[in-house]
Formats: C-alpha cells, structure tokens, sequence
C-alpha cells in the first residue's frame, strides 16, 4: 500500500450527496445504473455510472445520501460522461455496497 501525504488526502474533495435519479445503464460493460446525485448549491448536481445492481434496485437509491469524490476530471463511460466517482467498498463476491453517512448531513458537506 503506498502512503500519502496529508495534503494529498486533502486535495481528494469526498462530498456528501444525495441521489435524486437512478436509471438503467444497458450500454455499460458491467451491470450499472446512470445516476445523478445533488452534491448542494456550491458543486450542484453530478452525474455517474455506479456497478450497486446486484444489491440496490434503482428505485430504492433515489434519496439515498452517499458519499461522492467531485474533482476527478470528467470521464467518458460508453455514451455517457461521468462527472463524480459514487463511492463503494467491493465484496468478495465483486457486488458494491455504497459508502453512505450514517445519520443524514447536507449535500455538498466535505468528508476530513
């Protein structure tokens, strides 16, 4: 594992939001869904790819507050462009569970 810097860590801009669509993403190599999450006024809404379909279906995301890196550049995943990183932590078995506050916080609040 390689170490970092504390001001490293403090460039990576870990942002609270909340996920107010979540759609099917059939073009996507892996089992995905297109979702967008409000990340509050100053950063506003963001849209990304996020492989959670083996345990979240895209109905029960929408409100979900997760935990969101903002500023990685824009990537281009299939026909869509991918605007944050919603982040995971991977299971053995490869499916995704979401890193989620455990009691609700404003979107847009900064993780440090």
């Amino acid at each position: 594992m390689k170490e970092i810097s504390w001001s490293e860590f403090e460039a990576v801009e870990l942002r609270a939001g909340t996920i107010v669509d979540a759609e099917e993403f059939p073009e996507a190599r892996k089992p995905a869904y297109k979702i967008t999450v409000d990340f509050g006024p100053e950063i506003g809404s963001r849209r990304s790819s996020a492989q959670v379909t083996h345990l979240y279906p895209a109905d029960e995301l929408i409100g979900k507050q997760v935990v969101g890196v903002v500023n990685f550049p824009p990537k281009q995943i299939g026909p869509m462009r991918s605007e944050c990183l919603v982040t995971g932590f991977y299971r053995e078995d490869g499916s995704v569970v979401l890193a989620v506050p455990e009691q609700a916080v404003p979107n847009g609040a900064k993780l440090g």
